[in-house]
């Protein structure tokens, strides 16, 4: 057994979910059943977790308490070539503060309780009991790994882990507001006759993006496939014509985020339809 799977598994007895991470810190890319979330399964904003698939996909959604998980084939396999033990400190309960260096700790010591910590390659990881939503960047040197996020296990550390206090949240209220981008405008090769589609009319593409539109507003679960294959849809069928307009994009992007899509989610199902169709 190895020693990345023997710490996995006596951090998942004591209920710390647990994931492998290949050289670079970095999770296991999804399987191939799993690539560019077209499984529909997890993470994602309205259903985050945990992932549902018998290898260790979707990043930090495939951390596990299960001891029969962590030590399944698939994983053992990942477990020998891992460089590290990561775990989802929102599912264990925790918050974890990353400074990333001398200065970020400087600042911590001057601003928040003290705290169980855990010294790191750079600065050190502050644990507080409690979860949170998870934040990169919320001043410099700092990060908040907490819920959809994981952190790598390094030891318990030393001190008294005390409970998450209003001074670490409010790190992610102050953060300055970032600006949403408009829904992406379709780039396609346009036709010689002007752009016009010369087997559809302009009621049956209306009639098109309508129906396409009522499949996503009634997808019940896994509404991150039905919103792909929907995308994939339209641009089979009018993405070389010219056609589609940025009104028809805002129009499918608008009804996928009623469903709890991210703007995110979103261009990345567009743009990986468009890939897929070669447009």
């Amino acid at each position: 057994m190895s020693e990345h799977l023997r710490t996995a598994l006596d951090l998942a007895a004591s209920r710390i979910p647990v994931l492998p991470l290949r050289v670079g810190k970095v999770p296991f890319g999804n399987c191939r059943r799993c690539q560019d979330n077209v499984c529909g399964g997890r993470p994602n904003m309205k259903n985050p977790g945990p992932c549902v698939c018998p290898g260790p996909c979707h990043g930090w959604a495939a951390a596990t308490t299960d001891p029969d998980v962590v030590n399944s084939g698939i994983w053992r396999w990942a477990w020998l070539r891992a460089s590290a033990v990561a775990y989802h400190p929102g599912g264990a309960g925790l918050t974890v503060v990353d400074l990333d260096n001398a200065d970020a700790i400087i600042w911590a010591r001057e601003n928040l309780p003290a705290t169980q910590s855990v010294p790191t390659t750079r600065g050190e990881h502050w644990l507080y009991l409690g979860r949170m939503q998870s934040a990169n960047a919320v001043r410099p040197g700092v990060d908040i790994k907490s819920t959809m996020a994981y952190a790598r296990w390094l030891g318990f550390g030393t001190g008294t882990m005390a409970d998450l206090p209003d001074a670490v949240r409010a790190l992610t209220v102050d953060k300055p507001a970032t600006v949403r981008p408009a829904p992406p405008t379709v780039t396609v090769p346009v036709l010689a006759g002007g752009g016009q589609c010369p087997h559809r009319t302009p009621a049956y593409l209306d009639r098109g993006i309508a129906m396409a539109e009522q499949r996503i507003t009634a997808a019940s679960s896994a509404v991150h496939a039905t919103v792909y294959r929907t995308f994939l849809a339209v641009l089979s069928t009018h993405g070389r014509c010219g056609c589609l307009t940025e009104a028809h994009t805002a129009r499918l992007f608008t009804a996928a985020q009623a469903k709890g899509e991210s703007l995110r989610h979103c261009t990345d199902a567009w743009a990986n339809a468009q890939t897929t169709l070669g447009l």
